[in-house]
């Protein structure tokens, strides 16, 4: 009987200094994973976050790229195959929201531009990376957003990247055909994060606190669970499909 243990899965995760980034990197280091702690700015967070994986018997590094970067992107590949030896899973969780949401006509050029660069491109740029780069078995999880079924006012230029993501990854899983790789997405709903409360009156924090059935907001660590189904071995059998985790929003 071969009882040689199997080797450990690498993951690169994007935007994980701090949010749900972070706990996702902390919930898959758990699950037994290397574990690339990719961010664009903040390395005192980045490198803290390392720190307490390892002081919790996990293995990560961080890696700075700027994931609308396509040379960046290549590197941040290069660092996890140099550091562990290649790539199993990845988690495109980089992204951004304006803490002000106007509406469509009053959305101005660099706003526009600025998202599409990180929520729409940033993930392309990894994926195209990961189309030959991931190994025999991995997993792609991306990110949308529960926005997209409640068509709020002010979100339709961040619903609209977060649309092409699904799209994106219906397809991009269909591609993959021969390789044993799943591609998915998880649809966050209002989660108490800093990127979701910029900007939030109390008021407005509370009302959608109450919007869910469960009438809570949702925690880091429950979008975590979602990404660890799906990248971890129970979710095998899922594949181009969009998990929208917001307690029952929509």
């Amino acid at each position: 009987m071969n009882t040689a243990a199997k080797p450990a899965k690498v993951a690169i995760v994007t935007g994980a200094s701090r949010g749900i980034g972070a706990a996702i990197a902390r919930r898959l280091a758990r699950d037994g994973m290397h574990v690339v702690v990719n961010y664009a700015s903040g390395n005192i967070e980045a490198d803290a976050l390392v720190a307490a994986i390892a002081a919790d018997g996990g293995s990560a590094i961080a890696v700075k790229a700027n994931v609308a970067d396509a040379a960046d992107v290549q590197a941040l590949f290069d660092a996890a195959e140099a550091a562990f030896g290649g790539v199993d899973v990845l988690v495109n969780n980089a992204g951004i929201m304006p803490p002000v949401l106007p509406a469509l006509a009053d959305t101005d050029d660099a706003t526009f531009d600025s998202l599409f660069a990180i929520n729409v491109k940033g993930s392309f740029n990894t994926m195209r990376q990961a189309a030959t780069r991931l190994r025999h078995g991995g997993s792609v999880v991306n990110f949308s957003t529960s926005v997209i079924g409640l068509a709020l006012p002010g979100y339709s230029v961040y619903g609209a990247t977060k649309a092409a993501i699904e799209t994106m990854t219906n397809i991009f899983a269909k591609e993959l055909r021969g390789k044993n790789i799943t591609v998915n997405a998880v649809a966050p709903g209002p989660t108490a994060t800093a990127l979701f409360l910029n900007g939030k009156t109390e008021e407005t924090i509370e009302r959608m606190r109450k919007m869910a059935p469960l009438e809570r907001l949702g925690t880091p660590d429950d979008i975590a669970a979602a990404v660890a189904f799906l990248a971890g071995p129970d979710g095998r059998w899922v594949n181009g499909q969009t998990l929208r985790a917001n307690g029952g929003l929509v």
